[in-house]
């Protein structure tokens, strides 16, 4: 194991977290992953149809530092294998809210899937970002790209 890989865990920043499902907390799998698992926190299995959409309740609750927001990603997982992803993806909870997180989980596979109970159905990062002002000008800098759009920057 990297000595310096367990330094950055044991360093991490502490988020409160209020955990009403059954599940263990989110968790990252291995030393170096950018994600922890968010698990279903579901009465029952729940069945999503192709190109169905829902949300899905994890039963976290949690108080993001000023700066930071949480973004949930789909698992490679299954949407290799299922055709099942976030819809909006990445999804982004702000700092200052303090609902339920859920996950908008769509079907854009060709068969039904089960989301069972404790199911990992997404990953979350915690991801620091900036808050912008705008300056008004009226003039833009030149690149050598300029206004090209999509596709412009291709052979």
């Amino acid at each position: 194991m990297n000595k310096n890989a367990i330094f950055v865990r044991l360093s991490a920043m502490q988020i409160k977290i209020i955990n009403k499902s059954e599940h263990p907390l989110p968790a990252y799998e291995t030393v170096l992953a950018a994600g922890m698992d968010l698990r279903a926190n579901l009465p029952e299995t729940v069945t999503l149809a192709p190109m169905q959409r829902t949300l899905i309740p994890t039963g976290l609750f949690m108080e993001l530092p000023v700066g930071f927001e949480a973004q949930i990603r789909p698992r490679s997982g299954l949407a290799f294998k299922h055709g099942v992803t976030v819809l909006n993806s990445p999804g982004t909870i702000d700092a200052d809210y303090r609902g339920e997180i859920k996950v908008l989980l769509v079907n854009l596979g060709n068969e039904s899937f089960e989301i069972k109970r404790g199911e990992r159905i997404a990953q979350m990062i915690i991801a620091k970002h900036e808050t912008a002002s705008w300056l008004v000008v009226d003039q833009l800098g030149d690149t050598s790209r300029g206004a090209g759009g999509y596709g412009s920057t291709g052979k």
